[in-house]
């Protein structure tokens, strides 16, 4: 059983940084597609990037591309999420996850991953 642990959240001001990490362990996952999510209040869990097996492939919602950046070290089964430029609309709960197939391209849809972390909250004040 996969377990997936998400650390790097708090409060940080606008234009401000934060790294993410997701430690996962029960197993190895360098053969799988991960991704990274988050949820603000009332709101579903939506897509934020994601990455492929190898790190040699990685898509981005258009919200983000430019400002956040995910990778992956998977001799430490980890997954990352380095966010600059921080905006207060950023402000959610930050889900890593995991795709249990063996993938060449990233997995975008929320449906096709297996595992999930239990969160991370991220606030961004003005």
């Amino acid at each position: 059983q996969v377990q997936l642990v998400e650390s790097g959240g708090g409060l940080v001001q606008v234009g401000g940084s934060l790294r993410l990490s997701c430690a996962a362990s029960g197993a190895a996952v360098s053969s799988f597609p991960m991704g990274w999510f988050r949820q603000a209040p009332g709101k579903e869990r939506d897509f934020v990037a994601a990455i492929n097996w190898n790190g040699g492939r990685t898509n981005y919602h258009d919200s983000v591309k430019g400002r956040f950046t995910i990778s992956r070290d998977n001799a430490k089964n980890t997954l990352y999420l380095q966010m600059d430029s921080l905006k207060p609309e950023d402000t959610a709960v930050y889900y890593c996850a995991l795709d249990w197939r063996h993938r060449l391209d990233p997995t975008l849809g929320r449906d096709e991953y297996d595992y999930w972390g239990q969160g991370t909250q991220v606030t961004v004040s003005s």
